[in-house]
């Protein structure tokens, strides 16, 4: 495999406080990674420096070519698409809407009108409720909403924060199912931020945990499954 994703030497700030401390990784195309780590590790700060959403230094290489500095709009052209906490949906607007909004960078409106039935075949609840209001659906329906609205954009990766939040454990299993399915047949990329370690570690290929900003241990997620500090500390067992 190819790295579709390279970050080297990452520093990010919010004022005058750092959050990230020169942190390396890379991301093969294809694969699912994973960053754990505990609360205020870093972890969204990692997801919003990708996005040109936070002050940075460093170097950040998207399919070989800079794009630190860059702003987000052009990032996500670039197929970048992210998915954020708390899911960012619109409330008052209808499913389609959302999901029309998530291909507002493209042109192909023939392949647009095909993708939505593409995504209401990963989620077909999502097809039912496609013309209601996205604010009266379930918490599991508004993550479904909040991925299938990134993948409108046609991403080459996708970035998950958090996308477990607040569900219902069998809507998780549904949602990372779906996940996998979209990795392997679509060859989306993608970078998960997850509490729930076990969720993550069964997911990815590879896995890096954060503490305090900085990446303290890496490698492949059976490998990482196995620490025993990692099962200590975030497995529970």
């Amino acid at each position: 495999m190819t790295a579709l994703l390279e970050v080297s030497g990452l520093y990010a700030a919010y004022g005058s406080t750092s959050v990230l401390h020169g942190i390396g990784f890379t991301l093969e195309t294809g694969s699912i990674t994973t960053l754990l780590g505990a609360n205020g590790a870093g972890k969204t700060t990692t997801l919003r420096a990708l996005c040109g959403m936070v002050k940075t230094a460093g170097e950040i290489r998207f399919a070989g070519d800079r794009i630190d500095g860059q702003a987000t709009e052009d990032i996500v052209r670039r197929g970048i698409a992210h998915v954020p906490d708390g899911r960012g949906t619109f409330l008052q607007l209808t499913t389609e809407e959302n999901l029309r909004l998530g291909a507002y960078t493209r042109k192909d409106r023939r392949e647009i009108a095909r993708d939505y039935e593409r995504i209401y075949t990963y989620f077909p609840r999502l097809k039912e409720r496609r013309t209601q209001q996205a604010g009266t659906l379930s918490g599991g329906e508004q993550q479904m909403l909040a991925i299938s609205r990134a993948l409108m954009m046609r991403p080459r990766l996708l970035l998950l924060d958090e996308p477990s939040f607040g569900l219902a454990p069998l809507v998780v299993r549904e949602i990372f199912g779906i996940m996998r399915t979209i990795n392997q047949t679509e060859k989306v990329s993608i970078l998960l931020v997850e509490q729930n370690a076990a969720l993550a570690l069964n997911l990815a290929d590879r896995a890096y945990l954060l503490e305090t900003g900085r990446i303290v241990l890496a490698g492949p997620s059976a490998e990482i499954r196995e620490n025993e500090a990692v099962r200590r500390s975030y497995l529970g067992n």
